[in-house]
Formats: structure tokens, sequence, C-alpha cells
């Protein structure tokens, strides 16, 4: 509890809620919306002993819990209908929604369907249709962004991300938080609507020095590598404020195909440094099918670097976990690193070379602070926090080398 209080962002709780709180956790996010009322609880409880006249003078307050009761009823055809079970006339709402939820199903002239990333966000529109105008504000957290590969028009093709995110200003959502957007320039479809891409990057790192205690943080040990141009920012991020090297891979891809959705990569070419004898650190936004991480650790290896640690906001695996299970048994992976912001193979938590970073602490701090109008940007900067836990980590293992003489 100590380490609960001492997190605890007082200074967040000084001003009166926009109104009484309500969590709805869509299919597929039940285990992470779980976890985040836990925390809201915490929060909730240690206000109403600490803060005079704060959360516990909130109508709604009262509340056992934040999470509100809602249903989807599907018809034998597949057709389905949101209801909400319980008033939420005046509240605060945050609508939780994982459209990578492949694990849920529903049946449909008698077989059993997997839902889609589209079922998942016509069921948002469905549970705020539901709400008919009644909530005070709506705020729709959407970790892994709808179509959010889908951002930019390069020939003549759908922009799916820009028309759901308009969809969703229509309908009255006030705020919409994502994480680690393919494109935060998608955001530009909605200019005068909430929208915040958050990097879980504090997050990612602490669970990989939480695990592994033999990292050595410096430029002669550890280099950052960025796996391709598009996700040259994140990796300067962590190259800045690790005070590491950087190097680039460029994916050279063949244009004149389309396979499995995309382009296929012909060849890595780098540019940097040199990563002999270097723990590396590769930084994504997600591991779909892997095998780009899995080329770029042969391609690291050809150069000679040590450890190759791969992190990434989503871990979707969409051809499974053997291609991975090969690469750690060869040596090209030591550790992949991701969050539970999305839904994961049930096996993975199992592999030895998988690191999860629960979020749910995180986002409950976004959700609290959104709650009584307060703002984002010590949250949304983890800069202070990441130098914060180098600092930590450094010490940790000083101490550690002068018990061991």
């Amino acid at each position: 509890m100590t380490d609960f209080v001492s997190s605890w962002n007082s200074e967040s709780f000084l001003t009166y809620p926009v109104g009484p709180l309500g969590l709805i956790a869509m299919p597929g996010t039940e285990e992470l919306g779980e976890k985040i009322n836990s925390w809201l609880k915490k929060w909730r409880d240690h206000a109403e002993a600490n803060e005079e006249g704060d959360m516990r003078t909130s109508p709604g307050a009262e509340r056992q819990d934040f999470l509100i009761n809602v249903s989807l009823p599907r018809f034998g055809n597949g057709e389905a209908k949101g209801m909400i079970r319980e008033s939420i006339r005046g509240y605060d709402m945050y609508i939780l929604t994982d459209p990578g939820a492949y694990n849920v199903t529903y049946e449909m002239f008698g077989q059993q369907v997997p839902m889609g990333p589209d079922e998942h966000f016509a069921n948002v529109k469905r549970i705020i249709a539901a709400m008919g105008g009644k909530a005070k504000r709506v705020t729709v957290i959407m970790p892994m962004l709808y179509e959010g590969r889908q951002h930019r028009r390069a020939s003549r093709e759908s922009l799916d991300c820009a028309m759901a995110l308009q969809e969703l200003e229509n309908m009255g959502v006030s705020n919409i938080i994502t994480f680690d957007a393919h494109d935060p320039r998608v955001q530009n479809a909605i200019p005068t609507t909430g929208f915040e891409s958050v990097m879980p990057s504090y997050q990612i790192f602490k669970a990989l020095l939480k695990r592994d205690k033999t990292l050595q943080i410096d430029k002669e040990h550890m280099m950052i590598v960025s796996p391709d141009e598009g996700a040259i920012d994140r990796n300067i991020f962590y190259a800045s404020v690790l005070g590491l090297d950087m190097g680039l891979f460029y994916k050279r891809r063949d244009y004149t195909r389309i396979v499995n959705g995309r382009n296929p990569i012909v060849a890595h070419e780098y540019l940097g440094d040199s990563v002999e004898g270097k723990d590396v650190f590769v930084a994504d936004d997600m591991i779909s099918s892997g095998d780009s991480i899995i080329d770029l650790a042969r391609e690291l290896k050809k150069r000679k670097a040590n450890r190759i640690f791969a992190g990434a906001t989503f871990a979707l695996f969409t051809n499974g976990l053997e291609n991975y299970d090969k690469a750690w048994r060869e040596g090209l992976i030591d550790r992949v690193i991701s969050t539970n912001l999305t839904y994961r193979n049930p096996d993975l938590k199992e592999r030895e070379w998988f690191i999860e970073a629960d979020m749910s602490k995180y986002i409950s701090y976004i959700i609290a602070t959104l709650n009584h109008d307060r703002s984002l940007s010590k949250l949304l900067n983890p800069y202070n926090r990441l130098h914060a836990l180098l600092k930590r980590y450094n010490t940790e293992q000083m101490e550690a080398g002068m018990r061991l003489v």
C-alpha cells in the first residue's frame, strides 16, 4: 500500500469531478477493465480518506465500483443491439474497447463467428447510441486504433480510420484516447475533438528492467535500433532519454506485388554505428506476423550484435508463436516486451522470451485525471519517469556490484 500511496498523484484530485465516473468494458476487454476498475476504487478510497470534500461529495460516489452493466445481444442472423442496464444520466462515461479481440465470438446461422475490428467498432457505436445523449460526457479509450494502419491515401483507396473518427465525433464523443497510433496525424480528421496518442515507453522499458538485471545501459554496451523509418520517433526518444546511440534499418520493398495486404520486403539496409558486441533494443508499434522483427534480428546478428530485445505496444503474432520459439532457441531474439492493451494469445504469457507490461494502472491514472478535468501533460510525457527509472536501476546495479565485492 505504501507504493500505491507514494505513486498517487493527489494534485489530480483537488478539483471536483466532471460527473460521476462510469466505465464500460466492451467485450474482449473484461480482464483489463476489471484491473482498471480496481485501481479506480483505490484512488477513490484514498481520496475519501485524505481529501476533505472531494470524491465522496460527488453524485454517484456511493457506487461499489465504476463498471457499468451493458449487454450486446445478437439475433440469429448476426444482427445486434446495444443495451445499458442501469442509469448513466449525468455520468462522465469511459468506453474501453479492443478492436483486436478476436477471441470474442457470436452465433450466426448456427455457427460461431469470431468478431473482427468492424464488429467491435459497430458495438461501440451501439452503446453510444444506447446512451441516448444522457451521459454528460463520453470518452472512448481504444488502445489499438480501429483501422489505424489505413490512415492515408496512396491511390484510389478508402480512408477508414479518418471516417471512423468522424463517426465518433458526430455521435457526440468528446475525447478519444489511443496508444501508439500508427500515424497520430490522423487526428487531423477531427481537429475540434480531443485526441491523444499515448506512448507506453516507460511501462515497456520498466517491465524489461524489472525482469532483466544484467543490462548495462551505456553507449559501450547497448544501442537503440529503429526497425524502419516509420518507427524513428519512438526510437529517437529512447536513445535520447537513455543516452544511447541509434541506428536505422531501411526496408526495401517490392511495390509491384501485394502479399497479405502489404508490399513484401526485399531487403533491410542498415544505417548507423557498429552494433558489434552490443545489446540492441528495437521499438515498434506492433508485432503483426512478426516476420520483419526476426529478419531484423538476423541482420543484426550478421553484424555481430549481442542480445536483441524487441519492444512493441501490441503483440498480435498473427502467424502464431512457433517462429519466435524457433528464433529464441537459435539465439536470434532474447526478449519480446509488449503490453496488455489488446488481446494476446493465451500461450504467449507462458513463453520464457515474453515480458508483459501491465497498463491498467496507467489507464486508471488517465481516466481519474480526465474525470477531475486536470491536465494530462505530465502523464503523457514519460521523460522524467524514464530518467528516474534509469537512475534507480543504475543505483541498484552499483549496490549489487559492491555487495559482490
